[in-house]
């Protein structure tokens, strides 16, 4: 990503946009789900910048990812390429062990940025599951959160799956997004039917993927045997 797109860390001068979106996940690989969910927050919010990042051990997974964090990186980094707002970041993949979101969040807080500015993307099957996540509930006052509908996941039931947290919730965009205090905005997208574990079951059963992921990341896939049947055994974690 160019240098105007990167959250200012220590030693970068750059001026820090007002609002920041942050698409976190396994990215195993990444998908046209993950970016239409990126781009729809994008417009809803104003987002100056959608940071995609690529944990480096997902903390809710009993499989690890099969691709390294080189790969899954690169491929997080094809797929943004020629998006406008969209950038991949490394933030997690530079720290050893589980990537949990409140730490990514405290580490963009050290940064300047207050929770107000900070925009959490994550999907309503995903957030169906927050009383899970690490420091929960204290994780949902380091930003706020969007959450994106999701094929077979509507945000419409998510207010009675979770009635502790129905009094933060708010449907639509930036219209509801001037306060200081986080809140949970929930966002109707069509983000199109595809999950990585589609798409690595295809890819073991020699299966096509076009139209799934972005065509660079197809591309990459291909050329580096991603997904094959013998990294079931291991040989690209």
């Amino acid at each position: 990503m160019s240098d105007r797109e990167i959250p200012p860390g220590p030693r970068s001068p750059v001026p820090r946009p007002r609002r920041i979106g942050i698409l976190g996940g396994t990215l195993d690989p990444i998908h046209c789900g993950h970016l239409a969910a990126a781009v729809a927050a994008r417009d809803a919010f104003g987002l100056a910048v959608v940071l995609v990042l690529p944990s480096r051990i997902p903390p809710h997974r009993a499989v690890q990812p099969l691709a390294s964090p080189f790969h899954r990186f690169a491929m997080a980094a094809l797929a943004v390429s020629g998006l406008p707002g969209l950038a991949a970041s490394d933030d997690e993949l530079r720290l050893e062990g589980p990537s949990y979101t409140a730490d990514t969040l405290d580490r963009l807080r050290a940064r300047g940025y207050a929770p107000s500015q900070i925009y959490f993307i994550t999907g309503a099957d995903a957030f169906a599951d927050i009383a899970t996540w690490k420091r929960y509930p204290e994780v949902l006052q380091l930003a706020n959160f969007v959450v994106v509908s999701r094929p077979g996941h509507s945000i419409d039931a998510l207010s009675s799956l979770l009635p502790d947290l129905a009094g933060r919730m708010r449907k639509g965009g930036a219209d509801g997004a001037s306060g200081e205090n986080p809140l949970i905005f929930l966002l109707q997208a069509g983000t199109p039917e595809v999950s990585s574990t589609i798409i690595r079951g295809r890819l073991r059963r020699g299966e096509g993927i076009t139209g799934l992921v972005p065509a660079l990341v197809e591309t990459h896939v291909i050329q580096h045997s991603l997904y094959q049947a013998d990294q079931l055994h291991g040989q690209d974690r």
